[in-house]
């Protein structure tokens, strides 16, 4: 089973040991969880996402902090200022990649854990974040491509998803962007949190495959994120209410957003995400 929605968490006081390590318990088994309206505010979900290990502290690039905290990722469509972020500018364009079947900060050598987005303001209609499980993609492909699977290493770069959902205004990212941002390298198959179970960790940031050909790394990323979005595999996390707050393991899953009226209604949406710290979390 992929996906649940979960209740009986009191967010408004630190939550005890046990209820952490039940959280993780079913993170591991489901992959994505859904948390209804937490009353989290920023300081809070700070507070709460490092119950489960340090966070990644987030460094603007193309669009300035608004959040008050450097832990907080913001995923919404709004600038410094609160003003919806104008159609065709630099900002826009960059938050198109979010459409794209993607794993949070595979693109960092040292990856993350978990995520975790809470909604703050929600537009009218539209807006679901969609998931994929990879352990599922992972179980279903042939026993040949397993094999060749094995030990091959994948380099993801941020401005490759980029210029995917915007090849004319990412088509030569800026030196400043380069530099901020290089390429990391993480293996292609690898054993799921805490289960047996092998997953696929892939993301349209996968740039090649080192040690294959151009056509064929590219065929090859193409043909396992085209299986992996099966709609067998997928589950979506429609926003309800302020509050709600969705956590998923980057480690075993793919997601995407969603299009909404971003010119007509604001979504402001903050997120956490915290760093590995297992066996793959710094990449080859």
């Amino acid at each position: 089973t992929f996906g649940a929605e979960v209740s009986g968490v009191d967010f408004s006081r630190p939550l005890p040991p046990p209820i952490v390590a039940e959280i993780v318990q079913l993170q591991n088994q489901y992959g994505v969880l859904v948390f209804r309206s937490t009353g989290l505010d920023d300081d809070a979900h700070v507070r709460y996402s490092k119950n489960f290990g340090a966070l990644e502290t987030i460094h603007g690039m193309n669009k300035p902090r608004r959040a008050s905290s450097p832990n907080l990722y913001d995923a919404g469509n709004l600038d410094a200022e609160g003003n919806i972020i104008p159609k065709y500018s630099r900002a826009w364009w960059h938050s198109k990649g979010n459409g794209l079947w993607h794993t949070d900060s595979s693109f960092n050598q040292h990856r993350s854990s978990y995520s975790a987005l809470r909604a703050v303001e929600l537009p009218p209609q539209g807006g679901a974040t969609m998931y994929a499980d990879m352990r599922a993609a992972y179980d279903d492909l042939a026993a040949d491509i397993k094999k060749d699977l094995d030990g091959k290493i994948a380099e993801h770069w941020i401005w490759h998803s980029r210029k995917l959902a915007a090849p004319l205004e990412f088509d030569k990212p800026t030196e400043q962007e380069k530099l901020a941002i290089p390429p990391a390298y993480h293996t292609l198959v690898q054993t799921a949190p805490d289960t047996s179970r092998k997953t696929l960790y892939i993301a349209s940031h996968a740039r090649r495959i080192l040690g294959m050909p151009d056509r064929e790394s590219t065929e090859l990323i193409r043909y396992l994120l085209t299986h992996a979005q099966q709609p067998k595999y997928q589950v979506a996390a429609k926003w309800k209410n302020v509050g709600d707050l969705v956590q998923w393991d980057n480690r075993c899953t793919m997601h995407r957003a969603t299009a909404f009226e971003d010119q007509a209604n604001r979504r402001d949406m903050r997120r956490t995400t915290v760093y590995d710290h297992g066996p793959y979390a710094f990449g080859v």
